[in-house]
This record gives structure tokens, sequence and C-alpha cells, in this order.
């Protein structure tokens, strides 16, 4: 997958050149200096996630999303319809309008020089970019199974959405903030998980005795089996027949709740607390912005007309 992602991102390298992005963004300087047209920084701040304080981001971060969502509608049918023919052709052109925006101002956000132009196709988001919009193409060649692999790879653009997302980040801050916390939980889960399928698969009967059926194949049945109980969801296709297996799915089912709602609790309430770190933030930013327009209005009254 690796390989795949980077000879994506080199395709497009090799076919747009940094040194042309580079070129063009400089020539948008020169346009907005002769004709007094919007400046990179200006659209770096529109194309940029929204923080509440530019409408225009706003309303572009609402229009991408929306994009984002029609562009996935056409996996929600088997049939092909001609309308949808025209609905990707929209939201490809779309995609591609951002992805060449976001690499003309990549400076701004990588903080490289000239450098951030080469540097952004092997991005992160970059990459995600990219592979939103080569589905609609056609390059991936006739080993692969053409309309099956292009149908997964649109799925990709559900990612697009995240960077969309305010909410998305808080999150992940929180599990990166948690994350030695989470870890532990979840090291205990999936040992728990191990120790109870090793105790099944050599304890259980291969048969069951009552209904002369199989109870665990193989050792991953019962590591299958104790991930469901332990997560007390339970599908019911794998069963213990004896006294035993039954006492450790009770207590499995019993001890996967508080399993569960550890990190749960851990999660919601760093995350009601990063919110409000943001909300105070907010409100100190709109105090001090209130103060500087005080101070301004109350200068202007001082200052004596000539």
């Amino acid at each position: 997958m690796k390989t795949f992602l980077a000879k994506s991102a080199s395709t497009t390298a090799n076919a747009i050149s940094p040194l042309i992005i580079w070129q063009l963004s400089q020539y948008f300087v020169l346009l907005q200096q002769k004709f007094h047209v919007m400046t990179r920084k200006q659209l770096y701040e529109i194309i940029e996630i929204d923080e509440g304080t530019n409408v225009w981001s706003h309303l572009y971060d609402v229009f991408m999303f929306l994009t984002i969502i029609l562009s996935v509608v056409p996996l929600m049918f088997w049939e092909h319809h001609l309308y949808f023919t025209y609905l990707e052709a929209f939201t490809t052109t779309v995609f591609i309008i951002d992805y060449i925006l976001r690499w003309i101002t990549a400076d701004f956000r990588l903080k490289q020089g000239k450098h951030s132009f080469v540097s952004y196709p092997y991005s992160f988001w970059a990459i995600i970019d990219l592979l939103s919009i080569l589905p609609s193409f056609h390059i991936l060649g006739n080993k692969f199974k053409i309309l099956r692999t292009l149908r997964m790879l649109k799925t990709l653009r559900l990612l697009k959405a995240l960077r969309y997302s305010e909410q998305v980040f808080i999150f992940f801050d929180v599990l990166k903030k948690e994350r030695k916390v989470l870890a532990s939980v979840l090291f205990f889960a999936m040992t728990y998980i191990f120790v109870t399928a090793l105790v099944m698969f050599n304890f259980e009967p291969r048969v069951n005795p009552y209904t002369g059926e199989e109870t665990f194949r193989s050792f991953l049945d019962a590591l299958y089996w104790s991930t469901v109980t332990l997560t007390t969801v339970g599908y019911g296709d794998l069963t213990p027949a004896t006294d035993l297996g039954r006492l450790i799915s009770m207590f499995s089912a019993i001890f996967g709740i508080a399993v569960i709602a550890l990190p749960s609790g851990i999660i919601t309430a760093s995350y009601l607390d990063e919110l409000h770190k943001i909300e105070r933030k907010k409100e100190k930013e709109k105090e001090r912005l209130a103060r500087a327009k005080t101070n301004a209005e109350a200068t202007n009254h001082a200052t004596p007309s000539p």
C-alpha cells in the first residue's frame, strides 16, 4: 500500500512539476499586484479549515463537504445512470481545483519556502486528495480489477471530509493526549481476549455434544468468539458447550461492559475539557478584539480635527 501511495504521488509530481507550481504562485502574485485580486495568503485562509472568523472560509468548507458527499452517491447504486457521469465530472473538477489551490499555497502551511511545493504532494492530505481524483481518470492499468478497485478508491473521498471538521481534529487531539491510558486499557483487553481464547480452544470439545456441530475449528475462531463476547456483541454463531465455557462467557460479557465503559468515560471527559478550553480561547479573543475596537474608537475621538 505504501508503494502504491508513493507511486501515485510521484505520478502527479512528475505530471505537474513543483517548479511550475512555484512559477504559477509567482504569476498569481503579479496578477494580484496588477489587478488587485485576492492574495495567496487570503486564498490560503479561505481554503484552510474555518476557525469561525472567516465567512468565506466557512462557506468553502460547507461547499467542499457537500461535494464530497455527492461524489460518493453513485457508490450507493449498482446501476449506472447518465447523471452520475455529470456528477462525477463536476466533483472531480472541484477536487482538482482544490488540489491545485492547496498546492500553490503550500508554503503558508508547510513553511518551507520553495521546498514546500516539492514536499506537499507527499504529505498525508495531499495523497488522500490525489487518491480521490485518480479513480476518475482510469489510469490504474488492466492488471487491476478496474471497476471494483475504482469503487474502493472512491470511498477514500470520505477521508477528505475529515479535513473540514474541527470536532474530528479535537477528537484526534484527545486520543493523542490520552494515548497512554487508552493504550493500557487496550493492552489489558487484548491480553484478556488472548487468554480466554486460549482457555476455550483447549478446554472446549471439538464437537458440540448437544448439536453435533464443530465448536472452534481453529484458534482464530476462539479469538473471534472471545472478541465478540468481550465487546458484548455476542452474534451467537459460536457458543461454548461445557459449563466452564459458559462460565467464562458470562464473566467475559460482564467484564466487557467495564472494558468498553472505561475508555468511553476517559475520552468523553477529555473531549469536554478540550471543548471548554476552545470556548474560553474564543471568548478571550472576542474580548481582545472588543477592547482593541474600543481603544481605536477612543483614540479617534481624542484626536483633534486639523
